[in-house]
Order: structure tokens, then sequence, then C-alpha cells
């Protein structure tokens, strides 16, 4: 016990030093602006890399579209030429970073070259008019690719100043007391929340698969966080509100979305499929994980301690930029080609089959018992938000009723788990979530979040 306490001192006396502590507080004080701090800009709120990524995007819009198709079409050549290389593997394993890049199972090869076809036929407008359309490939690659292209690039680069200077340790301390016993999670979950929350519910994601690869949560914890916790920004909702008629009702309407997600987030991680999942860490690394106050030291003390310590890990700069170029390419060359492939096949399926109206002829019947006004308009509304998360909005923007229309919009801001952005992410990373499994916590979540935002639209529209 005594050498385990000399052990403890020696570890304390080596990292708690001015360097170190001004490292994690200028670095955390950083990210608190960059990721955290809602900021009013252009009339909405948003927060720092929010700000950045839009410059960017307003910057570059022109060449967005032509320049992700040029890399969706590089990352599909790749991935095909690594594929039918049968000698690849010996050059291949000196540079790991590609082999984990390109070499993809044949499935994933698959989707991003039907991404890279896709982005041909939006960008020059050839093949069948309904790929190319307004309404599916146009609206992935015109309106979708470019914010994440231009989000992911600012994120990615600036996310280990967030993740590896101790924020996400001394917050994750100071409220696990909070955290654990609502949400069955680590206290630094709530730091993804916040993340989504003020910024977009991809980052969130995205620092939730980071943080599991790298020992922090369990594959419960990240499979819960990313379902539950990967919040429609403050500003999308703006959007949202906006669109649908009803922005004079911002304030009720948010309040009922954060009602309604808070009740969906203490109720799905304790049923399956999510209860079930196991409470191991990835294996490659292990739990690197430790929220527990020792005793003789305050939470707010072994908080600091464990802030410093964790920035101490950082060598330098060339480091961070390394990691921070890494996160892009992988996002850019891996993710961005099957949000094109699937999230047009997912609009298609939307815009030009009757799949997700057959599939809301049971909600017919409990939205009239709900006294849903045009119930038989609404109900589909309330399906298509798995396929991508402002298509309710688009079908609900045509409903006369106030109400109706209200109850659509929060419904598709709490349903969360949508394939055009957010479900490929997860398909695609470590997390242990099927698509099974994302069409059940869909469904649990509407079910849920349903019954509470109509009572709550009831008493806003008496």
């Amino acid at each position: 016990m005594e050498s385990n306490k000399g052990a403890d001192r020696h570890s304390l006396e080596t990292t708690w030093t001015k360097r170190n502590m001004s490292k994690a507080l200028i670095a955390s004080i950083v990210s608190l602006f960059l990721f955290l701090l809602p900021v009013p800009y252009q009339g909405q709120w948003t927060i720092g890399i929010g700000i950045a990524a839009e410059s960017l995007q307003l910057v570059f819009q022109d060449g967005l579209a032509g320049f992700m198709t040029l890399l969706l079409v590089l990352s599909g050549v790749m991935t095909l030429a690594i594929a039918a290389d049968k000698q690849n593997a010996a050059w291949l394993q000196r540079f790991p970073f590609i082999r984990e890049l390109f070499a993809v199972s044949w499935i994933w090869a698959g989707f991003r070259l039907l991404g890279a076809a896709f982005a041909v036929m939006v960008l020059f407008q050839i093949g069948p008019e309904m790929i190319w359309s307004d309404l599916t490939g146009g609206t992935v690659l015109y309106d979708l690719v470019p914010v994440l292209t231009t989000w992911f690039l600012v994120a990615g680069f600036l996310m280990p100043l967030l993740l590896q200077f101790g924020l996400m340790e001394f917050i994750g301390t100071l409220v696990r007391s909070l955290m654990r016993p609502l949400f069955k999670l680590p206290g630094r979950s709530s730091i993804d929340a916040m993340a989504s929350w003020m910024g977009s519910g991809t980052v969130g994601v995205l620092i939730t698969t980071q943080q599991y690869e790298g020992g922090f949560y369990t594959k419960r914890e990240a499979s819960v966080i990313a379902t539950n916790f990967s919040v429609a920004s403050i500003a999308f909702s703006l959007v949202v509100i906006q669109f649908i008629g009803l922005d004079h009702m911002f304030i009720q309407f948010y309040l009922t979305v954060v009602v309604a997600g808070l009740a969906a987030a203490i109720i799905c991680p304790r049923i399956p499929p999510l209860s079930r999942k196991s409470d191991v860490y990835y294996e490659p690394v292990g739990k690197q994980i430790s929220e527990d106050v020792p005793e003789g030291k305050t939470r707010l003390r072994w908080a600091a301690e464990k802030a410093v310590a964790k920035a101490s890990e950082v060598t330098g700069p060339k480091e961070l930029a390394v990691n921070g170029t890494k996160n892009v390419l992988d996002i850019w060359f891996g993710l961005i080609p099957l949000v094109m492939g699937l999230g047009t096949l997912a609009l298609l399926t939307a815009e030009f089959t009757p799949i997700f109206t057959i599939l809301s002829y049971p909600l017919v019947p409990v939205l009239e018992w709900m006294a849903i006004p045009e119930a038989g308009a609404a109900a589909p509304a309330m399906i298509v938000g798995f396929a991508d998360m402002f298509l309710p909005a688009v079908i609900g923007s045509g409903i006369e009723s106030e109400l109706t229309r209200f109850v659509i919009a929060a419904l598709s801001m709490t349903q969360l788990v949508y394939m055009s952005e957010v479900g490929i992410l997860l398909l695609r990373s470590k997390i242990p979530l099927s698509l099974l499994d994302l069409i059940i916590v869909f469904i649990q979540r509407t079910i849920i979040t349903l019954p509470i935002i109509v009572a709550m639209a009831h008493l806003f529209f008496f």
C-alpha cells in the first residue's frame, strides 16, 4: 500500500509541473471556446469550429462539390487498386495508415465506388435524373457533403485539443456522480453531448468513436452515447423550425426536444439492444479510464491532477498535426464516399418508392387516437427521418396544421439515428452497432418521445 502511494507521489511530481499545468489550462480554455461555448453568429447560435467551418464553406463553396468528387473518385480507384493487387500485403505493411484507409472489405469498397459514381453523375448531370435530382443526389453532393467536408476538416485538426489535453478527464471526473446514475455512463460523455448540442451531431459521433478506440468507453457506453447523445445542434434546430414555418415557437420547440430527448436517453440504455452490449473496452487498447476519486483527495483536486497528467503525455505540435491530418484523410477518403453512396440510396428510397409510406400505415390510427390533425399525411414524415433528418421537415412543410408540423419537427430532432450521415458513420466505426441495432433504436426513440412531444404540443396549442 505504501509503495503504491509512493509511486503515485512520484508520478504526480513528474507531471504536476508549471509547464504541464499551463499546457492543460491553455488548451482546455481554447477547446471550450472552439467546441463547447455557444456564440452568436449571423443570427444563430453556434460554436467556434462551426464559424470556422462555415467560413471555409463560404470561401470555397463554388469548388467544394468538384473537389470532393475528385477525392471520391480517387478513394474508389485506390480502394479498387489495392483490393485487386494480390501482392500488396508486403508493401502495405510498411504503410499501416494507407492499409487501414484503403484495404477495406468488398462491401465497403463497393459503396465507395457507388459513392464516386453518384458524385460524377450529379456533378455532370449524366445518367438517370432521379439520381442527380436536387431531391436526391443533388442534396447529398451540394448540401450535405460540403458541410461535412468543412466541419470535419476543422474538427479533425482541432479535436486533439479537446481530447488530448485533459479537458475530458477534468469534466468527466467532476460530473461522474450525475452521469453514472442517470444514464449509466462515465462523466466524460457529457462533453460528447455538449459538442453535439452546440456544434454538430456528427462531431459528437466522431468524438465518441475516438474515445471508444482510445479505451475510454466500453462497447455498451459507446453504443449508448452514439445513439442517444449525438443530438441535433441548436443551429440545425433553428433551420428546421424556420423551414417548417414555426420559428416564432422556437423556445417551446427546443424545450420539447430537450425533455423528450432526456427521457429517451434515460430509458434506451436500460433496454435491449443497448443494455445487452458488453461492458468491455476496445480490445487492442483495453481500459484507459478512471474517474473514481482516491481517498484523501477532493473531486476537484483529482480532476485537475488527471487533466494535467493527460496533458503531460502530449510530446509536441508535430504529433498533433499528424493525428489531425490522419483524422481528416480518414473521413474524406473513408466516410464521405459512404455518405454519398448510402445517402443517395436512402433519399431515392424516400422520394421514389412507397416504402416509407407503407411502413407508416400502422402509425395513422395511433396519431388519430392522439388527436393529431392530418394524421395520414403526418405518418410518413415520422418514419422517413431514418433516411435523413431533414426529410420530415420537407414532407411536413406542406401540412396545414401547426400542431402537426410542430410534432413532426420535434420528433425528427429526437429520433437521432438517420442513415444519410450518423448511421453511416456508426456502421463504419468500430463501435459494435449493426444496421438492425440502429433500426431498433430508431423505433424505440420514436415510441418513447412521440407521446411526450404530442402531450407538450397539445399544451402549447391549447
